[in-house]
């Protein structure tokens, strides 16, 4: 297969100079399973054709196209492409993905995938997908959670992709599903905490080689902003001005207090998808020319919101109370926007 080259992005009139803008996103892709039962522990079974879903083709190509159709629209006028960058949860294996790259909707962006078999226990994994057009991928590392008091227990790897925006800054994203809440919020607390710290020594470890790089983390933590996990552990800051270089921004923190969320529970909104900004990445940290941190969005597009039922504004899922919705995920996306300045 011949390089892509790395081409430039578009650029826009902003304050009477010239910017471009890069997107990365966060997408919870809500089950994205193929039809095939390959779990050894056959934790997979519901979504095969003879399981509890009836997971056969038709109901896997329709969220497959319905998933592409959602990624095709993540489009500004500053980022007519899509973004740079979109992380990914909940995916059985690599060739869903595929599967979804070359769907007509997102196919003319040519999306490449990094992605790792997890020790997971229910067959799901995280992933990553990007533009070469925008992003040079170098390195990717993956980091299994142990946890020493419950020695059994495996949940999602850590995936770290660090490679090189077409601008030519360095940037690393940590892509995460932390453990779930299952068994209750503050019972199962220790284990979100304990992938917070993974996060964050994943973090410094990159800082401690170039000190100056961007880093993010991104991911469906299972944790508001600011639950102990994210503001205590991570260190996660809601105001910007408190941000250290090698400290992390939260700005879902303030979102959330405005009652937007990406998913929602029992009619209580929570923002579980959170893309958090390296301190080396905001604007008073940055040197003259570097990309720094723009703003945030939840791209909670009308066309992913359920309009009737008891789930009536919440993320139209593929499926609720056993009955199929063809729908899309019980999550909406995020994105933020990285500004570089000429």
């Amino acid at each position: 297969m011949a390089a892509i080259a790395m081409l430039p992005f578009a650029a826009f009139s902003r304050n009477s100079g010239k910017v471009a803008v890069y997107g990365v996103a966060f997408y919870n892709l809500e089950n994205l399973f193929d039809t095939i039962p390959n779990n050894p522990l056959g934790r997979d079974l519901e979504y095969t054709p003879d399981g509890q879903n009836l997971w056969g083709s038709r109901k896997y190509w329709a969220k497959i196209n319905n998933l592409a159709y959602a990624i095709s629209q993540m489009t500004t006028k500053a980022t007519p492409n899509g973004p740079a960058i979109i992380g990914v949860s909940e995916i059985e294996n690599r060739s869903v993905l595929e599967d979804l790259v070359k769907d007509p909707a997102i196919r003319p962006w040519m999306l490449q995938i990094c992605h790792h078999d997890s020790p997971d226990r229910r067959g799901v994994d995280v992933g990553l997908l990007y533009n070469p057009r925008q992003f040079r991928v170098l390195n990717v590392t993956n980091h299994t959670l142990s946890i020493p008091s419950n020695p059994k227990f495996r949940t999602r790897d850590q995936m770290c992709v660090t490679g090189v925006l077409s601008c030519g800054d360095t940037l690393s994203v940590i892509v995460n599903h932390w453990p779930s809440r299952l068994g209750g919020q503050e019972q199962s607390s220790y284990l979100r905490e304990a992938a917070a710290e993974l996060s964050k020594h994943i973090a410094d470890s990159l800082w401690a080689i170039r000190p100056n790089q961007g880093v993010i983390i991104m991911g469906d933590l299972n944790d508001d902003p600011q639950d102990k996990s994210c503001a205590k552990v991570l260190g996660a800051k809601k105001d910007e001005n408190e941000v250290a270089p090698h400290g992390f921004y939260n700005p879902w923190w303030r979102m959330l207090d405005k009652g937007i969320g990406t998913l929602a529970y029992k009619g209580a909104w929570n923002l579980f998808d959170q893309i958090i900004v390296g301190g080396t990445l905001l604007p008073a940290n940055t040197t003259p020319g570097s990309v720094y941190y723009w703003k945030s969005q939840v791209n909670n597009f009308d066309f992913l919101i359920d309009k009737e039922g008891s789930r009536q504004g919440y993320p139209r899922r593929t499926h609720a109370g056993g009955v199929w919705l063809n729908g899309y995920s019980d999550h909406f996306p995020t994105e933020i926007f990285l500004v570089k300045k000429y």
